[in-house]
């Protein structure tokens, strides 16, 4: 019941879609008032009633989700006008009512309805949870929550009076009718639903089940209260009511360290760096592991911690590749980037993030996701004509590896695409176009030219008077690595992007320019630097624990642009046995120095001079079974260059050089995985 005096909204789903807005009053001593305040019209479909609804706070609009698994935006507010109109409806009929029975409260009002307008809605997500409807929307720190029975649950934003989907996240395997989500005082986010025969409730922050109450599953009617001391679940079964209660237990585990991942940790990529006013300055780091999900962290050099700041949980097989796309540098007050992340099942994913100081958390920076695009082969085999005559793509293709395009010419277009290569399992380098303004994401280009899986992938772009030349590099596990010109195809495929809005057949790669074998089997790592003299250093590492660079020169053949571009290859210096296991990471810090880790747990520094690699030190990390690292700069004061190494594989360690002839420093971070 409500208390006295006080009013509550009443949302009535009738015939025809139609669903009213009635404020419901209670005064002691007298039966309830209703007064209409709006009609609203739900999109067709078979199940045309709504099942959950939130007002807007401040914006003067009213969210619904319906039993189809919709999202509908309705106006709320009411003019003066309006509000009379409506007051003086709900008062014939109680003035009625007072000298009648209380039943005939209802009617009254609402024989009256046709004197408001039916109002048509304003935006429609239609079947956003599926077809076995919402079952919840929460408004919450400016943000829509909205839940269902396909097991996610989804933040969206208001753009205007447009509702925009932000991310998704599945909370865990199994729990596919979610009913509720609650936000707690110290920051965590709790997940109510139905596991199987159980309700549960899932925490977001420690990815656990707190609670996990028998109950038979999935009831309609049902309600649960917690408090410091208690917890109490009350739900109907076979028209009975059933009350759990119990006590609250003490919390006997004690976390001493906690985990990034629930299993190995595929990939790393460093985002950037946020710097708060009197805080230590955060680095960003974007992880991605074999449990399906990629996670950002932001890791302080003064306290040595680590804390993640968002999951990112869309990929339904490992995540064994990330890139980033700029500008990854400080924005307006914190980083903006485009990330992709890749994957098991040929599955590309593709966020905007946006990192930016928040004093007010434990972190000190937040960051919010925008999910723009994602793409499998598998869907983009459905979309073809005659597929009845083709062999269906393999589901088991992996991406291994992911490079985006450097400036690329179309970024001066009015709708700039980006352009991605990828490494993938079955024989083939695609090119993959991006526009983020449509959220589009498109299979441009391939080639089989391998002919067996393809390991890495390396993009860069060289500048000439003649133009900009887009180049590519290839490694694959028999040891050879392929250099490609792809400067037509990107600017064949930016023309039939505009021509067919968004939508072409992939073209062919052609035939590399140049094919080196630089190893005896797989090449595990892969980086590409450019001279100050306007060369390229190409550095690679293999499973053999071998290194090898080689120094190339790009010229024009036959000295016009017409002509296509020609690749040379200047010098050449291979390192044999330079570890005693897989070569998983390598880097060229400067034309003269280079850094590889290995699955030997060693991180060593080399000079590159006229005679070929000399070790200049070896530092032991603490990471099993190392899958990649990354490094970036750091300027210190006096100028000098402080590199940064990050490196993952069973945990995660992060390391620091202060200068280049010395020792890497004790880790800055060591976490598990």
């Amino acid at each position: 019941g409500l208390p006295p005096g006080a009013a509550a909204a009443l949302l009535v789903s009738g015939p025809d879609g139609e669903m009213l807005w009635l404020d419901v009053t209670h005064r002691p001593g007298q039966a309830p008032r209703a007064q209409l305040r709006g009609r609203y019209l739900l999109p067709p479909c078979k199940q045309r009633w709504h099942t959950c609804a939130a007002f807007l706070p401040q914006d003067g609009l009213l969210v619904c989700g319906d039993r189809r698994g919709s999202l509908v935006l309705f106006p709320c507010s009411s003019s003066p006008g309006r509000a009379a109109e409506s007051t003086s409806i709900a008062d014939g009929g109680a003035n009625r009512v007072g000298e009648d029975s209380g039943s005939e409260l209802q009617p009254s009002c609402l024989l009256h309805r046709g004197a408001l307008p039916l109002e048509s809605p304003l935006c429609v997500l239609f079947g956003l949870h599926g077809k076995t409807g919402v079952t919840s929307v929460t408004c919450h720190g400016g943000y829509i929550y909205s839940t269902g029975r396909d097991g996610v649950y989804r933040q969206l934003r208001l753009q205007g009076q447009q509702l925009e989907v932000l991310w998704k996240h599945r909370p865990c395997k199994g729990l596919q009718w979610i009913e509720k989500l609650r936000f707690t005082p110290d920051g965590d986010l709790l997940v109510l639903g139905f596991h199987a025969d159980n309700f549960v409730v899932w925490s977001t922050r420690t990815s656990e089940n707190l609670h996990c109450i028998p109950c038979g599953g999935g009831h309609r009617s049902w309600s649960y209260c917690s408090s410091p001391s208690a917890e109490a679940f009350a739900f109907i079964k076979c028209g009975d009511v059933m009350l759990y209660r119990c006590e609250a237990q003490p919390c006997e585990q004690q976390v001493l360290l906690a985990s990034l991942h629930g299993r190995e940790i595929a990939c790393v990529r460093h985002l950037g760096v946020v710097k708060v006013p009197g805080h230590a300055a955060l680095n960003v780091l974007v992880t991605g592991s074999e449990d399906t999900t990629a996670c950002v962290l932001a890791l302080s050099e003064r306290s040595r911690a680590v804390m993640p700041l968002t999951r990112l949980s869309d990929h339904i097989s490992s995540v064994r590749a990330l890139a980033l796309a700029g500008p990854a540098g400080p924005g307006d007050g914190g980083l903006s980037a485009l990330l992709f992340s890749a994957g098991g099942r040929a599955q590309i994913e593709c966020y905007r993030l946006l990192c930016a100081e928040d004093p007010a958390s434990e972190s000190t920076v937040s960051c919010q996701v925008i999910h723009v695009a994602s793409h499998r082969l598998d869907e983009h085999w459905e979309r073809k004509k005659n597929r009845h005559k083709l062999v269906k793509m393999d589901p088991e293709t992996r991406y291994m590896s992911l490079s985006v395009m450097p400036g690329t010419s179309s970024e001066q277009l009015p709708t700039p695409w980006k352009f991605l290569a990828a490494a993938c399992s079955d024989g083939s380098v695609r090119v993959f176009g991006m526009l983020e303004a449509t959220r589009k994401l498109v299979l441009v280009a391939e080639s089989f030219h391998h002919q067996r899986c393809v390991l890495k992938v390396e993009a860069f772009l060289h500048m000439q008077a003649a133009g900009e030349r887009h180049l590519l590099c290839s490694a694959a596990t028999d040891g050879s690595i392929a250099f490609w010109d792809i400067t037509g195809p990107i600017a064949d495929a930016t023309d039939a992007l505009h021509r067919a809005e968004g939508e072409m057949q992939p073209l062919a790669l052609g035939a590399p320019l140049l094919t080196v074998m630089a190893h005896s089997c797989g090449v595990n790592s892969l980086h590409i630097r450019e001279t100050p003299e306007g060369r390229y250093l190409v550095a690679s590492g293999s499973d053999d624990g071998s290194i090898h660079v080689c120094l190339l020169e790009v010229a024009l053949r036959g000295g016009e642009a017409a002509a296509g571009t020609c690749l040379r290859v200047l010098e050449r210096v291979a390192r044999p046995c330079a570890h005693a296991a897989h070569v998983t990471g390598i880097r060229v810090l400067r034309p003269d120095l280079l850094l590889s880790a290995s699955v030997d747990q060693r991180l060593t520094l080399w000079r590159r001079g006229p005679g070929g690699l000399d070790a200049l030190s070896t530092t032991f990390f603490h990471v099993p079974d190392l899958a990649e690292l990354d490094c970036w700069e750091v300027a210190e004061a006096g100028g000098e260059l402080r590199y940064h190494c990050v490196l993952c594989g069973q945990g995660l360690e992060v390391l620091c050089s202060t200068a280049p002839a010395t020792p890497l420093e004790s880790p800055l971070t060591e976490v598990p995985q």
